[in-house]
């Protein structure tokens, strides 16, 4: 439990990130928590087939089926009261678990668990890593001159002390906040934290985000694009690895861009396997008009080292001080959006490292140009392909992928390519405005 302050006269909300990138879950009166912390509430298995549209996909499991979604109470913390007394909610994160206590296969909080337990069981590893997110607030008028400018954040800190107050009930470590180049556009950076962690942040980030500017009457999105003509809401996912003995393991001062032997294969794994996950990473029709060239996001699976424009980037380190530069030193995965839960983005992103890490995968050599001059061949020669240029072409890429279908099991990969599809389907007589837009709500 965050805190102590918890209202038992309010309601308890139980949340699940599910497929669709979108929170979900059951409310009970707050008096109640402590028994249905070990039983948990009911759940449908049908439920992960909801579309981000609210249209519910094909489905194997029909009307069939019981679940429970048992929450975790080291996630449970009081939501904002906006400095009213009295009852209030609090909010906590579960897993989707079998009547008979075990992980269900499409609980994508467990999958991620497991992920985890790859690292420490296989390699003695333990993740430490931070989302950072750019949304934007769409209701208000952007001003020119703006971009990283000081009027912006002061007009914001209206409604950002509320926000830090709101992260700091949920335990959430803000390490930087900034009026972002976009109109509008707003980036926040949160400290890195070890485990399952930086995932829960990541989704109370968002909900708490969007939940404190409606307070403030502005409507936000997390959208990947919300104009195409405009910037992109990218989120990055910053990583770094600690042994058994909470020793930082990712730096090491002989190579030439300061990776470790772990860190070098585990970018491997990441860029080798890059195309065959983008669809969990990157998970929106309209994701793909934000992974172009020249929109400071990934167009290709290369290594960049100070490039905003590589899949995987080399954060710099300023310290002069090796033993601070070991601990600082991190690289992130910058072809993610909020349409992907985190959980789903981190486990595709953690078993293709790990494979990686087993069999050796050197990444290309990082680059410091514009990939997008070079033709094919000079790529080619170069260890780097262009990602995919469409969600259909992801999931087709995915399917595909045998080690996709080893990681996730079979099953799991059949009902998110049903439910991707329901979700294009939805989208398939729009015009690419009319697609932003309903993203731009959903998100």
């Amino acid at each position: 439990m965050l805190n102590e302050n918890l209202s038992e006269s309010g309601f308890s909300f139980i949340a699940t990130s599910d497929i669709s990138g979108v929170v979900r879950g059951k409310a009970l009166p707050s008096n109640q928590w402590e028994q249905r912390q070990q039983r948990g509430m009911g759940w449908t298995p049908t439920n992960v087939q909801i579309t981000c549209f609210d249209t519910i996909a094909e489905s194997p499991f029909e009307s069939f089926g019981d679940l429970a979604l048992v929450p975790d109470p080291s996630t449970r913390f009081q939501l904002p009261r906006f400095n009213q007394s009295g009852q209030g909610s609090d909010f906590s994160l579960g897993d989707i678990l079998e009547l008979d206590g075990q992980p269900w296969a499409f609980c994508l909080r467990s999958i991620a668990k497991k992920a985890l337990n790859i690292f420490y069981d296989e390699f003695g590893l333990l993740l430490r890593s931070a989302f950072e997110h750019e949304f934007q607030i769409t209701d208000l008028q952007p001003r020119l001159g703006d971009s990283f400018g000081f009027r912006g954040f002061r007009e914001a800190e209206k409604w950002a002390l509320d926000l830090i107050n709101a992260f700091n009930l949920a335990g959430i470590k803000p390490e930087s906040f900034m009026k972002e180049y976009g109109p509008s556009q707003f980036e926040i950076s949160i400290n890195p934290t070890i485990g399952i962690k930086s995932m829960d942040h990541a989704v109370m980030f968002r909900e708490l985000t969007q939940d404190v500017l409606a307070y403030h009457g502005k409507e936000s999105s997390f959208s990947p694009i919300l104009d195409t003509k405009s910037v992109g809401n990218g989120v990055h996912i910053h990583i770094s690895f600690l042994n058994k003995d909470h020793q930082a393991v990712s730096y090491d001062a002989e190579d030439p861009n300061g990776l470790s032997e772990t860190s070098k294969f585990f970018i491997g794994g990441v860029l080798h396997y890059l195309k065959d996950i983008l669809a969990f990473l990157a998970p929106s029709e309209i994701s793909y008009y934000r992974l172009t060239p020249h929109r400071w996001s990934a167009a290709f699976n290369n290594l960049g080292y100070q490039d905003r424009e590589a899949a995987v980037r080399i954060c710099p380190v300023t310290s002069l001080d090796k033993t601070k530069i070991t601990e600082q030193y991190n690289f992130e995965v910058r072809a993610v959006d909020s349409a992907a839960s985190p959980y789903l983005a981190m486990a595709a992103i953690l078993f293709a490292g790990a494979e990686g890490i087993r069999h050796k995968i050197f990444p290309s050599e990082a680059t410091k140009e514009d990939l997008s001059v070079l033709d094919k061949k000079t790529l080619f020669n170069r260890g780097i392909e262009r990602l995919p240029l469409s969600l259909r072409e992801a999931l087709d890429t995915m399917s595909k992928s045998k080690e996709v279908r080893k990681w996730f099991g079979h099953d799991f990969v059949e009902v998110y390519l049903k439910h991707k599809e329901a979700e294009l389907d939805y989208l398939k007589s729009m015009t690419i405005e009319e697609k932003c837009a309903a993203y731009q709500k959903v998100y």
